[in-house]
């Protein structure tokens, strides 16, 4: 079974590894190589890294617009093109290539979360349950039907970083199953998603993450969870610009205005919103590293209240 990979970032990587368990990846699509670090030179993806690794062809198109971009595909002659946080709108000219279709990895419960960031905006909605989709590709943004699917619940203290790796795991052992059963020359059952209960993952920009004291508490722990590690959770604190990398919300009825300190303890700065409380446990300091509350309290010790 010849397979064609395309993914790019870190989550990607499982599911590389499991079609080259399955299949002979026959090539490796990945963006191009960007500017990181403090130097900005041009740092190549983690599936590039990991497609190197293995000695598989690697490719990286700036899109698929010309002719030659699709010729290039079309002489892999793949089987099943696998597509997992890519990065790239594949046209139908593309999707039409591959045997069997383009296959796509999505880190949620269809069609709940189609879209960008599908993990932290389950995190961020309070959902209780997640899980990864196994999908044939189609022209529609995450609309194509689902050959496989496996649910899991979010932890009630998981973060978006935590959820990340985990459904990374558990999509790379869905399309395990997906790529096996093709193998042995039966073929997932497509199955429409439903009309009713469609919902966007809309990309995540950094100025959202910054807290609003005015918010309910319990809306933003679930941010504080959700953006860690990225874009992490914001906030003025005293008078003091922080990053909030733990919080749990206190449903405790008080009449202070939002943003002010009830209590700052070695248990956590609580902080009061327009319902209930957040108490911060972890905090970050302009130019520091994540600390405790009880570390941070030693510098703020005029924060100190019973």
């Amino acid at each position: 079974m010849r397979i064609v990979f395309a993914g790019t970032p870190e989550f990607a990587v499982p599911c590389l590894r499991a079609a080259a368990n399955v299949g002979e990846v026959v090539g490796v699509y990945t963006q191009p190589d960007r500017p990181a670090g403090r130097g900005r030179g041009l740092t190549p993806s983690p599936v590039k890294k990991e497609a190197l690794l293995r000695g598989f062809p690697v490719l990286q198109p700036e899109n698929f617009r010309s002719r030659e971009s699709k010729d290039a595909l079309r002489a892999l002659r793949p089987d099943v093109m696998v597509v997992v946080a890519y990065g790239l709108i594949l046209p139908q000219s593309v999707l039409d290539i591959p045997v069997e279709g383009c296959w796509n990895v999505h880190a949620s419960l269809l069609p709940r979360w189609r879209g960008a960031a599908p993990i932290q905006r389950a995190i961020e909605a309070g959902d209780a349950e997640t899980g990864v989709c196994l999908m044939r590709m189609e022209r529609g943004l995450d609309t194509g039907p689902v050959l496989l699917s496996q649910s899991t619940p979010i932890g009630a203290d998981e973060t978006g970083g935590q959820l990340h790796d985990r459904l990374a795991a558990l999509g790379a052992q869905v399309l395990a199953d997906g790529l096996a059963l093709l193998r042995a020359g039966i073929r997932p059952v497509p199955q429409p998603q439903p009309a009713e209960g469609v919902t966007y993952a809309h990309k995540l920009d950094k100025q959202e993450a910054r807290l609003d004291w005015s918010q309910p508490a319990a809306v933003l722990a679930n941010k504080v969870r959700a953006f860690n590690p990225w874009p992490m959770a914001e906030a003025q604190l005293a008078g003091e610009r922080v990053r909030v990398h733990g919080a749990v919300a206190l449903d405790e009825v008080h009449d202070a205005s939002p943003g002010c300190v009830l209590r700052a303890t070695r248990e956590g700065i609580d902080i009061a919103c327009g319902r209930g409380v957040l108490r911060v446990r972890l905090l970050q300091r302009e130019g520091g590293r994540a600390i405790t509350a009880a570390d941070f309290l030693n510098a703020r010790q005029d924060l100190r209240v019973a």
